[in-house]
């Protein structure tokens, strides 16, 4: 049954696990050469490069495809908010909660960023030498590069929109002697010239003119609404566009289930077969069946190690290391902040995080805002808490409550409602360079045995910051407002993350982690990972760029199409490696 390849039609799957039995002169006819789950940082890349590189390119992600006009206006609008598709809500927001952390992620055709803060900040190079990828390629001379790449694909500049919170966070660091570490943050916005307002629609200012119009910032402080202007570089905008230009196609709400290798060749050399269904339906799945010589995973790191589990117990992927899960990290992350309702100015003015500060060597802290009426993050806000994590926190922040509402009892209960708070609230989110990790396990959890889900284990990630708390009482001060905690943070010793990374760490070898330096999966032919989860070491900044840049390194290494032989495995070190041999050899 013979299919035209050009138009890279798809089957419809029967109700059956049965295989393909398309062939084309004894070989399988692919519906693509290469499908990546997934359209984040490391997704848009990876398809963007590998179309333009020749390949017939599949993107498969579990979101929704956003224009600018479906975008809710404020975090009230929950079903255009927040991802949960079991509930019927199908935003573009997940959050997703364990013992150690909650940790908030996108769900969208553009991966997270569609909900991101537009920050994109390198790490400081010390993070090459430490975790498990030290000494297998000379990262830092590579990633330069690359990272120059990526910044110049993402738009990133210089904030030069400061909000009433961007001076409001420098004249605290002043006030507590780190005013001289204050910066403006770098951003993918794109920002109306010196002296022009905001609004202003041109043609595309970025590809040359291959990508979309674009309009300048007009400072509403919605990035992580869903940028309703066209401001905010995108993926959908950028990586994206230009790969459904050269070709890639895209299937919006569709949830893989299945990666398997095809013809019983257990190392995936005669390619694979993905099974997926629709991730928005009930009842009608609606599933389907694609084949494809090369897989990429590029599900986030919480979604690539959750398939990745699940293929693993099922069988269909047994051989994906055992390091599965492990090396998890948070970038060590708290979230305070300060109401400020006496303040005249209105704090929600800006770009979501347009400046930082480092407090001291290892704590940094941007200021951080949502657009004016989006408060439904002010139920998770309380009255600044300190001490050491348990009972004791618990019990002092109830009777720093009780003693607030004693005192001041109308301004307690005018800082504690939420109506107001994105435009009366400064978001600190303090980020620390400690290295700290956990570890994720597939486990039925004892309190719904029925299936298996990521648990979280480890030693907890600290929310309790003694230099972030006193940061958060300077900024106050300033304002005649109060300091705040997170509410799960004191309760239940929950940090919040969005900087979720790790999991699948590049190594030496399948003893050490999941993929080598290329970012090829031990154990499989053609098969890669290309998002956060891969990175190995706590960067302390957003994650977002250095996703990037990895992806663009790692497909460099892939050949343009007329030039592949379809053999890509990775190299596995023999297990037990010592680190001295690992440290001299070089990625092949």
């Amino acid at each position: 049954m013979n299919r035209t390849i050009a138009q890279t039609s798809v089957r419809n799957l029967e109700a059956s696990d049965k295989e393909s039995e398309t062939t084309r002169n004894g070989k399988l006819d692919f519906d693509f050469d290469f499908i990546v789950i997934g359209s984040g940082f490391g997704g848009s890349v990876s398809a963007h490069r590998l179309a333009e590189k020749g390949y017939r390119v599949a993107v498969i992600e579990m979101g929704r495809r956003w224009t600018a006009d479906k975008l809710p206006r404020t975090s009230w609008s929950i079903h255009r908010w927040v991802w949960r598709p079991n509930l019927g809500l199908r935003g573009f927001f997940n959050i997703q909660f364990f013992r150690h952390a909650t940790i908030f992620h996108g769900c969208a055709v553009g991966g997270g960023s569609i909900t991101y803060a537009c920050t994109l900040l390198q790490p400081p190079e010390k993070v090459w030498e430490a975790g498990s990828w030290t000494g297998l390629a000379d990262w830092k001379t590579e990633m330069r590069q690359h990272y120059e790449t990526a910044e110049s694909m993402l738009g990133v500049t210089e904030n030069r929109i400061l909000g009433p919170a961007d001076l409001l966070l420098k004249k605290a660091a002043e006030a507590s002697g780190s005013g001289h570490t204050f910066y403006c943050t770098k951003v993918s916005i794109f920002q109306p010239a010196e002296g022009e307002l905001g609004g202003k629609t041109v043609p595309d200012p970025y590809f040359g003119g291959e990508g979309p119009a674009r309009t300048t910032c007009i400072a509403c402080g919605g990035c992580m609404m869903g940028c309703r202007y066209g401001a905010k570089n995108t993926l959908d905008l950028g990586y994206l566009y230009l790969a459904e230009k050269h070709g890639a196609q895209i299937f919006p709400e569709t949830r893989v289930v299945n990666v398997k290798p095809l013809e019983g060749r257990a190392d995936g050399s005669a390619g694979y077969e993905v099974g997926t269904v629709k991730s928005t339906a009930w009842i009608r799945l609606q599933p389907r069946r694609f084949t494809c010589r090369a897989v990429v995973f590029s599900g986030s790191a919480l979604g690539t190690m959750e398939l990745l589990f699940h293929l693993k117990e099922k069988g269909s992927l047994p051989a994906v290391s055992s390091q599965l899960g492990q090396h998890v990290r948070t970038n060590s992350e708290s979230l305070i902040g300060a109401r400020t309702p006496g303040y005249s100015q209105d704090v929600s003015q800006g770009i979501a995080i347009g400046s930082g500060v480092y407090i001291d060597e290892h704590t940094h802290i941007e200021a951080v805002r949502y657009p004016r009426g989006s408060d439904a993050m002010g139920f998770l806000t309380t009255i600044l808490t300190d001490g050491r994590p348990g009972p004791s926190r618990i019990a002092l922040w109830v009777r720093n409550v009780i003693k607030s509402m004693l005192r001041h009892p109308f301004r307690t209960f005018r800082v504690l409602q939420p109506v107001g708070w994105a435009r009366e609230f400064v978001i600190l989110l303090c980020m620390q360079a400690l290295d700290g990790e956990i570890e994720m396990r597939w486990q039925r959890p004892w309190f719904w045995p029925f299936r298996k889900f990521l648990v979280s284990q480890g030693e907890k990630v600290p929310t309790y910051i003694p230099k972030a708390n006193e940061f958060a009482k300077t900024l106050a001060q300033l304002t005649g407002g109060f300091p705040m905690s997170m509410l799960p943070e004191i309760l239940f010793n929950v940090p919040g993350t969005a900087h979720c990374i790790g999991g699948c760490v590049i190594a030496d070898n399948s003893t050490h982690g999941v993929i080598d330096s290329h970012h090829r999966v031990f154990n499989y032919k053609n098969m890669y990972i290309c998002d956060g989860s891969v990175v190995a070491a706590n960067l302390g900044v957003n994650p977002s760029l250095t996703i990037t840049a990895l992806t663009e390194r790692a497909m460099s290494f892939i050949p343009p199409v007329a030039e592949t032989d379809w053999n890509d495995d990775a190299w596995n070190g023999n297990a037990g490696n010592d680190a001295a041999s690992a440290a001299t050899r070089i990625s092949p």
